[in-house]
């Protein structure tokens, strides 16, 4: 496979999850429409480690040769295809290599709210850190809303799993999405995105299929890109 195939491979991936992408990417600008895509994709292979289901060995080894593949990217020295995109931008790879085993500690059933955003709160802080050099956000960002967001997919994965003991999926979800705000403080790419997974979430919540419908999906995109609420 060429490394322009393969590169494709992972971005197609990420698409087909998240097929909102088509209508909401539109308010990403042109030139940062490849980094978006492809640090997208590098973050939902974090998300997969954490939401593997059985035997976690493979995970962990293949979380293990992440950590070790970002440290290379300091030294220009990427093996994967995300790294011909991603690794030319000077960003903190070091620090996102060092929160990955949050993607571990995450799978364990939490006791509390506070507990499980504390436990991403160091990959949360990593990401927004790459995203200031990725798309040149000079404003502090909005770590927390980040970790939210990755407990989301957490419950979507493994559902009353992922919620404390006591508390069910729909109670889990609310609390969620009390903490999550419409008006995430985050770079544009993740802003919208931010925006699109949480839209998911409360609709869920509501009882209502996951993905809006395509003009629900375009106000949401326009009103995260515009920066409101």
């Amino acid at each position: 496979m060429s490394t322009t195939s393969a590169l494709d491979s992972f971005l197609d991936k990420w698409r087909d999850r998240w097929p909102e992408w088509e209508v909401a990417g539109r308010f990403v600008p042109a030139d940062r429409q490849r980094a978006t895509l492809a640090w997208f994709a590098l973050l939902q292979e974090f998300e997969d480690i954490m939401n593997i289901a059985g035997d976690p060995l493979p995970a962990d080894a293949k979380l293990a040769w992440w950590q070790q593949e970002l440290r290379d990217w300091s030294g220009r020295r990427s093996r994967h295809p995300l790294g011909r995109v991603l690794e030319p931008v000077v960003a903190p790879w070091a620090q996102l290599a060092e929160s990955l085993p949050a993607m571990q500690e995450a799978r364990a059933q939490p006791l509390s709210l506070e507990g499980a955003l504390a436990v991403l709160q160091p990959f949360a802080e990593a990401v927004v850190a790459v995203e200031a050099a990725l798309f040149g956000r000079a404003r502090a960002a909005n770590a927390r809303a980040v970790a939210v967001q990755w407990l989301s997919t957490r419950a979507a994965s493994a559902g009353a799993a992922a919620a404390p003991a006591g508390v069910n999926v729909e109670a889990w979800r609310g609390q969620l999405l009390a903490q999550w705000p419409r008006k995430a403080a985050l770079a544009l790419p993740h802003r919208v995105w931010s925006r699109m997974a949480r839209l998911r979430l409360a609709r869920e919540h509501q009882g209502q299929p996951a993905w809006a419908p395509p003009l629900q999906q375009l106000w949401h995109a326009w009103r995260a890109a515009s920066g409101g609420a």
